[in-house]
């Protein structure tokens, strides 16, 4: 069985839109996997250090067989191809791929966090998402428009696709 799931891109290193397109051609060859849809791409100023480059973001959504830690595992060796190094919390990086949402499942252990436990402070995340789904609905009822409306600006910048 299928199942939706939606996931954050970010990069500000190396060709940051370069990382993330090269990325959602990636995630749509996983197993068992389908894109549904890719969000446009947008520049944010930096969470974390200031002292680093302003990240682009986007979102895509995917149809998955693949059980949430197996979609992890997937998205770690990804970022892992992309030369991700974690050296700084909220630090710069080549890529940053998250699993924000997983069907109408909650999940929280030791290595995941469904949904996304920053999602409802990120605009750069939020808005990616309901340019895929305007009517998406978090598993305890919240809506991410809801969210968007109350979220903390950080000056996003929809970016204009290439020619």
């Amino acid at each position: 069985m299928k199942i939706d799931a939606f996931i954050g891109l970010g990069s500000n290193l190396d060709d940051p839109a370069g990382q993330l397109a090269l990325a959602v051609s990636e995630l749509a060859k996983l197993p068992g996997t389908e894109l549904v849809r890719q969000s446009p791409f947008y520049a944010s100023r930096p969470v974390g250090p200031p002292d680093q480059p302003d990240f682009i973001n986007g979102a895509v959504w995917l149809s998955t067989e693949l059980a949430p830690h197996a979609l992890l595992d997937h998205l770690q060796a990804i970022e892992q191809a992309h030369g991700r190094e974690r050296l700084q919390h909220w630090g710069p990086r080549t890529l940053d791929l998250d699993l924000l949402i997983y069907g109408n499942q909650t999940l929280q252990d030791e290595r995941l966090t469904v949904p996304h436990r920053e999602l409802a402070h990120r605009d750069f995340v939020l808005q990616p998402l309901l340019d895929l789904k305007p009517g998406l609905t978090l598993p305890d009822g919240t809506t991410a428009a809801s969210l968007r409306a109350q979220c903390p600006d950080n000056r996003l910048r929809r970016l204009t696709p290439p020619d």
